[in-house]
């Protein structure tokens, strides 16, 4: 099953790597142009102080060169789409709304291209940009196309001084073509229903009184008469409910098929399934609660909450999205081994609903932060390993690609190996990465193999040349700062006898009978063949410490993320 993860920019991957009418479901969740900086929050294990915080992303493009090249693509590619981006850019000005729109319209072409015939689009917006989006998505699908627009109420309290309060997503659903999967999903009745509709109880539950008859004569055994009643004196005719309406405590004989109308009456009375009103009133049928369906799923969703602050679910992404509604998404527009696509996957809760209900999917983000936590997610809930479980395509795979994403972006080529041994990012709490250089770059948390103590590692992540051992003096007071247990150094070019010497007067970590260099390093090439830090046998990650769903732990040793 195809089941791919990249880094890099999607509109990039799209065209370079995923094939025309590949892909079944596509749900994008992009930036919503709210000119809103997201942060990452990552929480100390100790409990003291505000979270670290990493910039995600920037949630809005500006007008410049790229905005200006992807509407002269859109103008090329779909006149009547690009003549219509011209003049809102011409309406709205070349600012960052015009940008956002165009830079989206460019992407959605890709999307389009890749889905299959009987594919569907939910792309997942607010309403700042919502109705610009339905038009731009009704040139590339059609008007016909369109099926939902979906209201989540995903919020329940959003005070707002001369407005109403804005509490709800919008999401817009869009098919390929008419003919598509689409599997109906039921809701839970509401409880004021359940005690209006199934007010009647007995021993077996509650239950509802339905109509035995249909409207209409007939000629044949539904129109002759049951225990004296002539339907057709009324104008209508017997309606034995089919199977799925029977309770399933109910065991029908062999030949129920072969049954006649009356006799299949007989067998529910002995049931004690039919109800017998005063004289002169038609029997009913008694359909008991635990029977129905629910309500088939509205365009209106209030059943799925929003992840709290305390949720196990939640990662510390800004812009996360409970489980529970991807998974609604997946299991209405896809079915078992069809590929799911999310190509703003930030931490991975599509590609994570995806795998849980058995489909493949290929999710695409641009900051290794997100490849990052999706690793982490994939192998906490589902024992998932990259290179062996999934692909991972756009990381660096060798010491060259590693210079060569250093020299290009040194804070991403950082998130990426710290990536490698399970780190978690750290950064200023108010500024992210822009803040004072504390010499910190990640911590590593560790609890100790009897469970009683909680342990730090302070890591620092070197992509320069001619390092020498001040680098390694220096994270050693870092490291006694902090009170940090171990330090790692993670470099890109090999450490010199000095900064080894250097490390060595770091000490050691006594656990049993074994002892563990307080303070090591590492090449990026050593960790991208398989090598990392030593901490005592049995020790247990706990780095990224919310989980979900379900997780697979080794049986010994200490559990790696990543």
């Amino acid at each position: 099953m195809e089941k791919r993860l990249y880094f890099g920019d999607n509109l990039e991957v799209l065209r370079k790597h995923i094939p025309d009418e590949s892909v079944d479901l596509i749900y994008l969740d992009p930036p919503f142009n709210s000119k809103a900086d997201y942060n990452v929050i990552f929480r100390e294990h100790s409990g003291k102080g505000p979270g670290a915080q990493i910039r995600a992303f920037e949630d809005t493009w500006h007008w410049g060169l790229e905005s200006e090249k992807a509407l002269e693509e859109v103008l090329e590619r779909h006149g009547k789409l690009g003549e219509f981006l011209d003049f809102l850019v011409r309406f709205l000005g070349k600012n960052d709304l015009s940008a956002y729109l165009v830079m989206m319209a460019v992407r959605l072409l890709e999307l389009h291209r890749v889905l299959k015939p009987t594919g569907s689009l939910y792309l997942h917006c607010d309403p700042t940009a919502s109705h610009y989006l339905k038009v731009i998505l009704d040139q590339i699908f059609g008007p016909k196309n369109f099926r939902n627009e979906i209201i989540w109420k995903r919020t329940s309290a959003h005070s707002s001084a001369k407005r109403w309060g804005p509490v709800h997503d919008t999401l817009l659903f869009y098919t390929k073509d008419e003919e598509y999967t689409w599997n109906t999903l039921y809701e839970s009745y509401e409880e004021q229903y359940v005690e209006d509709e199934y007010a009647r109880k007995d021993d077996r539950g509650r239950y509802a009184l339905k109509d035995l008859t249909g409207a209409g004569v007939s000629e044949g055994d539904s129109g002759k008469p049951w225990r004296g009643i002539a339907p057709g004196e009324k104008g209508r005719h017997w309606a034995v409910p089919s199977r799925d309406k029977l309770p399933s405590w109910l065991t029908l004989p062999d030949d129920w098929d072969d049954l006649s109308v009356q006799e299949r009456l007989d067998f529910l009375d002995q049931a004690g399934l039919i109800y017998w009103p005063p004289r002169g009133v038609m029997p009913r049928f008694k359909r008991y609660l635990d029977v129905a369906k629910g309500v088939p799923i509205r365009d209106v969703i209030t059943d799925i909450p929003p992840l709290s602050h305390n949720s196990k679910e939640r990662l510390g992404y800004p812009t996360q999205k409970p489980l529970a509604l991807l998974e609604r998404i997946i299991q209405a527009s896809s079915n078992p081994g069809d590929v799911v696509l999310d190509p703003f996957c930030g931490c991975g809760t599509a590609l994570a609903a995806a795998e849980k209900l058995g489909r493949g999917w290929i999710g695409i983000d641009i900051t290794h932060l997100a490849i990052t936590l999706i690793q982490a997610r994939l192998r906490r809930d589902f024992g998932l390993e990259p290179g062996k479980d999934y692909e991972v395509l756009g990381t660096p795979k060798d010491v060259e690609s590693a210079r060569f994403l250093f020299e290009k972006d040194p804070h991403q080529f950082q998130l990426w190996a710290l990536g490698l041994i399970g780190a978690q990012p750290y950064g200023d709490p108010q500024k992210g990465k822009k803040g004072k250089d504390t010499g910190i770059d990640g911590f590593l948390y560790f609890r100790t193999p009897d469970g009683g103590r909680l342990e730090k590692v302070v890591v620092q992540v070197k992509g320069g040349k001619n390092l020498g051992p001040s680098v390694v003096r220096d994270l050693r007071g870092v490291m006694e700062r902090e009170k940090a247990a171990f330090g790692v150094l993670i470099v890109l070019e090999a450490p010199t006898k000095g900064m080894r010497e250097e490390a060595a007067k770091a000490g050691v970590y006594s656990w049993g009978s074994r002892s563990y260099p307080r303070l090591q390093i590492f090449t990026v090439e050593e960790l991208l063949a398989g090598k990392r830090p030593e901490f005592p046998a049995g020790s247990l990650n706990v780095s990224y410490e919310r989980k979900e769903v379900r997780t697979a732990r080794p049986k010994g040793g200490m559990e790696p993320l990543l």
